[in-house]
């Protein structure tokens, strides 16, 4: 099936690394003309050096998007090089996991600077252009942590969880303009996020990290931790024309580990 992104202007943030690479690669592979942004320039050019690999192409340019004027200057620069943007993938940011004796109010506000305002300050430019153009779609990496508490990730869980929240604002208040807004609800996922979710589980029960790890692998019913490449997959329909009347959607991708409705 097409998905109908040849030659849309897809940006992606946090696309150095992880999922936001593997959604970069996939994509790209879909004919778009992907532009990824990362804090890490050379982070950024191993993952433009990645798709050549692969016989595919990426724009890259380097940015804090924790900083409002940052992200939206970014944003002037991508739309005046590269064209309207079609599609918004928001992966960047990560906050720290804190054992609960870590936590203070500075654990809190560099949760929401890292996770939370990184995705607002890039959203809000894009999505206000997107409904003056009448349509656009925009897919937010969320975690898990946001819809299911977790001792070590208390300060990101509740960044997380306003993230779904605002997403699905934005997504009914810009439904009429035809922009599509969706929530992919990452579970453990083979990324370098996962060592430091150990640290912090190691840090907090005093187990190793064999034991941790099975511990966290025993409560996921397929067994198994996720691949990139299969949140880039959802990514993908939830960008294209092929869910054209998914918005306001939040999919956990957590093997059957919450198991709530």
């Amino acid at each position: 099936m097409d998905a109908g992104l040849k030659d849309v202007v897809v940006v992606i943030t946090g696309a150095s690394k992880g999922i936001g690479l593997a959604c970069a690669l996939a994509m790209a592979k879909e004919g778009a003309r992907v532009v990824g942004i990362s804090r890490n320039q050379a982070h950024l050019e191993l993952a433009q050096g990645d798709l050549r690999g692969h016989g595919l192409e990426m724009a890259i340019l380097s940015a804090d998007l924790s900083d409002a004027a940052t992200a939206s200057g970014a944003i002037d620069k991508i739309e005046a090089d590269y064209g309207a943007i079609g599609v918004l993938v928001n992966s960047a940011g990560a906050a720290r996991r804190y054992s609960p004796e870590e936590l203070d109010s500075a654990a809190h506000h560099q949760a929401f600077d890292a996770k939370y305002f990184t995705y607002i300050n890039t959203i809000d430019p894009v999505i206000k252009r997107m409904a003056a153009r009448g349509g656009g779609s925009i897919v937010n990496i969320v975690g898990q942590g946001g819809r299911q508490a977790s001792e070590v990730h208390i300060a990101g869980g509740a960044a997380n969880a306003a993230l779904m929240l605002a997403s699905v604002g934005y997504a009914k208040a810009y439904a009429a303009n035809d922009v599509r807004v969706n929530v992919i609800n990452p579970g453990l996922t083979r990324t370098g996020r996962v060592e430091e979710g150990l640290a912090a589980s190691m840090r907090s029960s005093g187990k190793t990290r064999d034991d941790t790890l099975a511990a966290m692998l025993a409560e996921i019913p397929r067994g198994r931790m996720a691949e990139p490449a299969e949140v880039a997959n959802v990514a993908v329909f939830l960008a294209s024309k092929l869910a054209s009347y998914v918005s306001g959607a939040i999919i956990p991708m957590d093997g059957g580990r919450a198991s709530v409705i």
